[in-house]
């Protein structure tokens, strides 16, 4: 496996508290750790006073656009109960405890669609609802992925689907992959398909 190097955090540059544009006037927590949420009274920068909950940490997730060895991609359709509805998307999950992200981004992919990579390729990190939460979402594409077994969690129900990265991108293009780590997932890994000649 070639070498990997990650990047590991995205923190935008610290703003010291006193320079900050809101004030902190008093912080609740309203759940325990690890979930904790947090019921903050703020005064904004146009002096207004409100009520503000958010959780100031929040998980942290791989998702992965694997890529065949005859170029293809695999995707998922994963029943989703919140919505009632099966949708598309790219394997994913979070990363455990002490795990390198690398190696989340390698379990998911076996665990879900029974893959292994020859190579992988880190795309930029991302916040997925900076508004009230801190989770930080990181996308990988594996290339030359073969396909076993899969092995999904007793709670995931998951359909395997190795589709040409054209009707991919067609189904991108048309709304079809409403997900939306998935959806920023494929649109970022696009320049990079392009590159190597496979779209």
């Amino acid at each position: 496996m070639p070498e990997f190097s990650p990047q590991r955090s995205f923190q935008p540059l610290l703003v010291p508290d006193e320079q900050q544009p809101w004030q902190t006037l008093s912080s609740q927590q309203l759940s325990p750790a690890p979930h904790v949420l947090l019921r903050d009274t703020v005064l904004t920068g146009h002096g207004t006073q409100l009520a503000y909950t958010y959780r100031p940490r929040g998980p942290v997730a791989v998702f992965v656009l694997p890529i065949t060895l005859g170029g293809e991609a695999v995707l998922i359709r994963q029943y989703r109960y919140p919505l009632r509805a099966w949708v598309w998307e790219v394997p994913a999950g979070g990363v455990e405890s002490g795990e390198e992200l690398l190696g989340s981004a390698a379990r998911e992919l076996h665990e879900e669609v029974g893959g292994s990579a020859a190579q992988w390729l880190a795309l930029p990190a991302f916040y997925p609802q900076p508004s009230v939460s801190g989770a930080a979402f990181y996308p990988f594409v594996a290339f030359g992925v073969t396909l076993q077994k899969a092995q999904p969690e007793a709670d995931e129900l998951i359909e395997r689907h190795v589709l040409p990265l054209s009707e991919t991108y067609r189904m991108l293009d048309a709304g079809e992959i409403l997900a939306g780590p998935s959806a920023l997932t494929l649109y970022q890994a696009r320049v990079h398909l392009q590159a190597r000649g496979l779209l």
